[in-house]
């Protein structure tokens, strides 16, 4: 088993510590199937919380995962997007290529949703390789409009809602990102995996 930190909080929830996003992705995905009696499984960046469980049977079971173990695949969503976001010039020049081909590289990307948070139906998609990480602007905006597809450091997200945001906008998707009316309302929850398609 790769080493984890497991961590009480009260009797009945503890967080697992994990080196990064994808073994939180992995863990989680791993627990859901592995017949734990456990209320909810909220994986985060380096962190997966499980709640209505008792720490000693999670601690009794975690020999039995490894960060090497990947996480079966979840189902995949198209996403269509209007590449014209006020940010591909400035990514453009931090990877020192043409719009054009910004666009080219992160429509033959598949993401992966790790982890959902900051706003409902949010999702932080892993897959941007290293070599193409963005900082994220030195003053954010005030308001994004939702539906905004945006980059920061390797990762990937839609703005469900109009919010504040620091991260580089690339287009607009008019995807339904958060509908309370589905079985699972967020529609790009933890292991779907999501590739975006240009569109006029």
């Amino acid at each position: 088993m790769t080493d984890v930190e497991v961590v009480d909080v009260g009797t009945r929830a503890c967080l697992v510590e994990v080196d990064d996003a994808v073994a939180a992705a992995s863990l989680a995905a791993w627990v859901r199937g592995a017949g734990l009696a456990v209320e909810e499984v909220v994986p985060a960046a380096r962190t997966v919380l499980l709640d209505g469980v008792d720490p000693a049977a999670v601690r009794a079971l975690l020999p039995g995962w490894s960060a090497e173990r990947a996480a079966v695949p979840g189902p995949l969503v198209s996403v269509a997007v209007r590449y014209s976001g006020p940010d591909l010039e400035r990514v453009a020049g931090h990877w020192g290529c043409t719009v054009e081909e910004v666009v080219e590289l992160h429509t033959s990307l598949e993401f992966t949703s790790t982890f959902c948070g900051f706003a409902p139906g949010f999702a932080y998609l892993a897959g941007l390789p290293a070599d193409r990480a963005v900082p994220r602007l030195e003053t954010p905006r005030a308001r994004v409009a939702p539906g905004s597809v945006a980059l920061a450091d390797t990762w990937c997200g839609v703005y469900p809602t109009a919010s504040p945001g620091g991260w580089l906008l690339l287009g607009t998707t008019d995807a339904d990102l958060w509908d309370v009316g589905r079985a699972e309302p967020a529609l790009l929850a933890p292991g779907t995996r999501v590739r975006f398609e240009a569109r006029r």
